[in-house]
């Protein structure tokens, strides 16, 4: 995103250095406000709904804590390996879909859930929807300086540039449902899963061999163009790092793995982002008179379902709150949250517009870079592969629409962090 939007001291630019950088002073009323909001809404969900509920949206907080401590980005990964070369957070991405694909072959492959529920994969068919709606999400999320799950976290930590970007995402997932009629019936295949055809352990090896061809190609084109180096300087050491400070990006790749793990077997299904935008948006036109009870798109059994249900029984949205309630936590508590007013009209009509572009494309292809990347490769799923090369497709559209709004790409000069 560009400067204005990001503090500096949240994401220091300089290469890392043995000693830790100071750490800034504990916002204590932030930290108290989310502190106490996570506790409320987790007991208001927990005495309303029953404790699965209780539980995604706990679990939700901590995908937040450690999307923030990590600053687990799949957008800045994509724009560093396509403008100057550099795998690091491309190999970053490998190893949290390798132990997230680790975990859910032992959770699907043997049928365990909690609370009831039955563990699936999460799969797409393969068509013309799936490649222009990943190519969509892809441009767009380089313009909206956030991916779906880099969104959430980026609001909870106060960013207030990226409030406009999950505008523009709310609205395109709303203007989707409303005319799904428009992007419906478009050519495609049945889903492809691995473990159809060569069982779990045959669908995790092929998982793992392939990620492995992707870091080694990784360190090919980072050797060849020779990008500057990649690192966050740690602003505490010792047990003060894990709450207050800055976490290795592999330390990120696990926890999110984990958790994500958590997710399925808690919810049945995997950790997913983008289903709920639609839901906030129709519910939120009809409060204004609008009647999305009536679109095509939620007279479909189980949407009609999720729009006569309240949000927070909803799965995806009690795990994007918890995200954002959980980054506001981690942002506070490291002394970086705040909110910017000044936000420039460039960065404001980019932010929109790569919402927009993000929410369509994410509904088109069912899943964002969570799920339909993360959770289609993790199960297996040839929809999810196809859609990582459609986005990187579009991340390099996004990066040369980016000066038009005077948002800044990496290059081969700059240190990146």
């Amino acid at each position: 995103m560009a400067a204005p939007a990001v503090p500096a001291r949240a994401f220091p630019t300089s290469v890392p250095t043995p000693d830790a950088a100071p750490a800034p002073a504990v916002r204590w009323v932030p930290l108290a406000v989310a502190a106490v909001l996570t506790a409320l809404a987790d007991a208001y969900v927990w005495v309303q709904h029953g404790a699965k509920p209780g539980v995604l949206l706990l679990l939700g907080a901590g995908l937040g804590l450690a999307l923030f401590h990590s600053r687990f980005g799949f957008t800045s990964a994509w724009r560093q390996l396509v403008a100057v070369g550099n795998g690091t957070g491309l190999r970053a991405h490998a190893l949290l879909l390798g132990t997230t694909a680790t975990l859910f072959a032992l959770i699907i492959g043997t049928g365990t859930g909690l609370f009831g529920s039955t563990p699936e994969p999460s799969a797409g068919p393969l068509g013309l929807a799936l490649v222009v709606g990943a190519f969509l999400f892809g441009a767009g999320m380089q313009l909206g300086g956030a991916c779906a799950s880099g969104t959430l976290f980026a609001v909870g930590s106060g960013q207030s540039a990226i409030v406009l970007t999950l505008g523009g995402f709310v609205l395109g997932s709303t203007v989707y449902a409303w005319q799904s009629p428009l992007f419906t019936g478009w050519p495609a295949l049945p889903a492809v899963v691995l473990s159809d055809h060569v069982g779990w352990f045959g669908s995790w090896a092929v998982t793992v061999v392939a990620l492995a061809a992707v870091v080694g190609v990784s360190y090919l084109v980072q050797r060849r163009r020779t990008p500057p180096p990649v690192g966050v300087p740690p602003t505490a050491r010792g047990a003060a790092r894990i709450v207050r400070g800055s976490w290795p990006l592999w330390v990120g790749a696990v926890v999110l793995a984990v958790l994500g793990g958590a997710v399925l077997l808690v919810g049945g299904s995997a950790w997913g982002i983008t289903s709920a935008f639609a839901l906030w948006g129709s519910k939120l036109g009809g409060v204004f008179g609008a009647h999305p009870e009536h679109w095509a798109f939620w007279r479909q059994p189980e949407n009609a379902a999720k729009l006569a249900g309240p949000v927070l029984a909803d799965k995806t949205s009690l795990t994007d709150l918890g995200i954002m309630l959980g980054a506001a936590v981690a942002a506070a508590a490291g002394g970086v949250w705040t909110l910017h007013r000044r936000v420039p009209w460039r960065t404001a009509v980019a932010a929109v517009l790569g919402g927009v572009l993000m929410g369509v494309g994410a509904r088109l292809a069912q899943g964002c870079n969570i799920g339909a990347y993360l959770a289609g490769i993790a199960s297996g799923s040839v929809s999810g592969w196809v859609w990582a090369v459609a986005a990187l497709a579009g991340t390099w559209v996004g990066l040369r629409l980016r000066p038009l709004f005077r948002l800044a790409n990496p290059k081969p000069s700059d240190s990146i962090c």
